[in-house]
């Protein structure tokens, strides 16, 4: 919330229909999302439709064709095809409400319920860099103003700003973004999961009704839904016309699809606000999270690749190669040794990795889970000297430092919590349960910040860190806080976590940061302005990070998901795979090494350097081209790739990830040029005769394809061993 009055209007009210976002350009010629906008003297301007921008398209006709398409006149009067950039009950509509809220009166009768159904009018419409809309409601005392802005990559991002002009207080219980999508959609997908499983596929037809999504763990969590995606029936990665919503907010989410009986179909979200948990006084205001929109022709490979663009066009996005990033936790974990740490270090440097990671253990009396979190300062017990003995050790060989914080969360065995109880989110009096031993900080209170500021700022003052492991493991419960008398507050929260976020990064530039929340818990397009790595999921099982990588990659570039290569027997599912498995499975993000390269043999070591070159040789292209994925008849093996921008060259994993019945089909790469020829060459590190690696039997190497027959006929697949992984470079002659 914001105290003051609404922007003043701008003297700019186009009378045509005009389409949003047709004009904008993403440099690279590819598709772009666009709606078209009609002026309506009796209030909001409607949206008359939404899709791919194509050459011809005319907002005009496209206004003619929704309002021709209205039923006749029935009980409720004529319905329009069309829909208000506010849904209102006042313009006969009879899906969700955009706006849900109410007036409180000051001792007056009612005591609450008024000002609960608003009809808007428009004073001004401006279409400058973004379009803007300002209306008013003289008779419940609100003004709305709504940004359209047009995107990098092509997307379309909406919102809403409510601002409240009257006396009495204005009880807010939530306000969504809904844009009206084609009706000729019949499936719907979105994403859900648990722990270790994050961003699991789930499809299913479109019914009339409401398909909603809550997250109420005060961030995405693991099963968020991502982006929740509308399609023509049989849409996939590469065909069918889909649309999809993302909200990009770190905290409570809504994402929901209507379809009304009159086959109108929206697709809106917004902010999942708690009871109470905004309440506008005088002049103050609430502006929605950003929602993303984003429409495409060509699939869910096409709403991802205008979203990519889009991240990498960010102030934050890295402007350097991804380093190599060995992580320490599941060599160690808890025990924290300078002598063996050093040997880790060693051993990192030779195989060429650039960043060392030291994780949870270092601080306080963390020497397990059960206590230490909230105080933020070396232990002199485990680390006498302080860490620069090993800061040093580390930068002397050549590599980053980087260092795991969990800012928002205390144990109540740590020297934080005695000092202060009342700085948790609570109900009052009554703690809430605790998970994972922890508690939540109140970071919506600026004393709490502070504190937090001042010791993690302290400590990357004393070292020369480069990279923070930002964590966030338990969800939030009974979140109340003290500095409002217990009411609801995850909004602040997370308003909390981006302030003291953006001030850490302003204050030491020279950090990068990566999101953590018990892995991939907290993926959003509000947080990745902030920070310049995720960590996809703590599975670091090759099988099963294959479709995590592959559907959170729906949201975010390969270039922002942490990928590592773990132990031969991954400690989570006790599964076993071949070292070239592991490293092709996490050869195309941003790679790293999760294992205890100390007890690896020489040969291992030597193989997994290998590969981490070929990474090296090959991350610009793989963190900077269009990613592809293939709709594949069986879902034994996966076929995904990037291909460069200026389509001279391109990298393709065939993944087998278990025997089939039939013979593997060729694979096809899209998006190259169909005139030029590329010669194909396996990526895989020179044989070592170790009986335990495999390496996959493919009959194309060194063969010829013009970029034609690669995008129809395709290349030959490879011998269909299990839990294999065959990558191949595609480089224009």
């Amino acid at each position: 919330m914001s105290n003051g009055n609404p922007e003043p209007h701008v003297a700019h009210e186009p009378a045509a229909p005009f389409l949003v976002g047709a004009r904008a350009t993403d440099g690279r010629g590819g598709e772009r999302t666009a709606l078209a906008l009609v002026a309506d003297p009796t209030g909001l301007p409607r949206i008359a439709w939404t899709g791919p921008a194509v050459p011809g398209l005319s907002a005009e006709h496209l206004r003619d064709v929704a309002e021709a398409g209205s039923q006749a006149p029935g009980n409720h009067g004529a319905e329009r095809r069309s829909v208000s950039i506010l849904a209102e009950v006042a313009t006969l509509w009879f899906g969700r409400p955009g706006l849900a809220g109410h007036r409180l009166g000051r001792g007056s009768n009612p005591a609450a319920g008024r000002d609960w159904a608003t009809a808007f009018q428009t004073n001004s419409i401006s279409t400058d860099a973004a379009t803007t809309v300002n209306a008013v409601d003289h008779r419940a005392a609100l003004s709305l103003t709504t940004e359209i802005e047009p995107l990098t990559g092509g997307a379309l991002r909406i919102r809403h700003r409510l601002t409240n002009d009257g006396s009495d207080p204005y009880v807010l219980d939530h306000l969504e973004v809904a844009v009206p999508i084609d009706q000729r959609v019949s499936e719907a997908l979105d994403l859900t999961g648990r722990w270790a499983a994050e961003r699991s596929p789930q499809r299913h037809r479109i019914n009339d009704g409401v398909w909603l999504r809550e997250g109420r763990s005060g961030r995405p969590s693991f099963d968020s839904p991502t982006l929740l995606t509308a399609g023509t029936g049989g849409f996939g990665f590469g065909a069918g016309d889909v649309w999809g919503i993302h909200v990009a907010w770190s905290g409570n989410t809504r994402h929901f699809l209507e379809r009304q009986p009159s086959g109108i179909v929206t697709l809106g979200g917004g902010e999942l606000l708690l009871p109470g948990e905004v309440v506008l006084e005088q002049g103050d205001s609430y502006t929605t999270p950003w929602v993303f929109l984003v429409a495409s022709s060509a699939g869910l490979d096409g709403l991802a690749a205008q979203l990519h663009q889009h991240t990498r066009s960010l102030p934050a996005h890295p402007s350097t190669p991804r380093p190599v990033v060995g992580n320490v936790w599941e060599a160690v974990y808890f025990d924290h040794d300078l002598s063996r740490l050093r040997e880790l270090a060693d051993r990192s440097a030779e195989i060429g990795i650039e960043r060392f990671v030291l994780d949870d253990g270092w601080f306080g009396s963390r020497r397990d889970d059960t206590s230490g979190l909230g105080d933020w300062l070396v232990s002199d017990a485990v680390w006498p000297d302080g860490l620069g003995p090993l800061v040093k050790h580390v930068r002397g060989l050549g590599m980053q430092f980087g260092l795991w914080f969990e800012p928002e969360m205390v144990n109540r065995d740590s020297e934080l919590y005695r000092a202060h109880p009342d700085w948790i989110l609570s109900i009052g009096d009554r703690e809430p349960l605790e998970a994972r031993n922890q508690l939540v900080l109140d970071l919506g209170r600026p004393e709490v910040r502070r504190y937090l500021f001042d010791q993690i700022s302290a400590v990357l003052s004393a070292y020369e860190i480069s990279y923070v492991k930002w964590d966030h493991n338990r969800p939030l419960a009974d979140a109340g806080t003290h500095g409002r008398g217990g009411v609801p507050g995850v909004h602040e929260q997370t308003l909390g976590f981006y302030a003291l976020l953006d001030e850490l990064r302003a204050h030491h530039p020279g950090v990068e940061w990566e999101s953590c929340a018990s892995g991939g818990g907290r993926i959003d397009l509000g947080v990745i302005e902030r920070v310049e790595r995720f960590w996809t999921s703590d599975m670091t099982d090759a099988l099963s990070r294959q479709s995590i990588q592959r559907w959170t990659g729906q949201l975010v570039p390969p270039e922002y998901l942490g990928a590592h290569v773990s132990a031969p027997t991954n400690h989570q599912t006790g599964r076993q795979f071949s070292l070239d498995f592991r490293a092709a499975t996490a050869f195309f993000g941003s790679f790293g090494v999760e294992w205890d390269v100390t007890s690896a043999s020489a040969e291992e070591r030597a193989r997994l350097r290998g590969w981490i070159e070929l990474h090296k040789l090959h991350r610009a292209l793989l963190h900077s081209g269009r990613s592809f994925r293939l709709d594949t008849p069986t879902e034994e093996h996966l076929v995904y790739g990037v291909v460069a921008a200026d389509q001279s060259q391109a990298v393709v994993a065939f993944a087998q990830l278990n025997e089939t019945v039939r013979e593997p089909v060729p694979f096809v790469v899209p998006g190259l040029d169909p005139h030029r020829t590329y010669t194909a060459r396996q990526l895989i590190p020179g044989s070592t005769g170790s009986p335990h690696e495999t390496k996959a039997d493919w009959r194309g190497e060194g063969l010829d394809f013009t970029g034609a027959v690669l995008a129809t006929a395709g290349m030959p697949p490879p011998y269909r061993a299990p839990l294999t992984s065959t990558i191949v470079h595609l480089s224009a002659v």
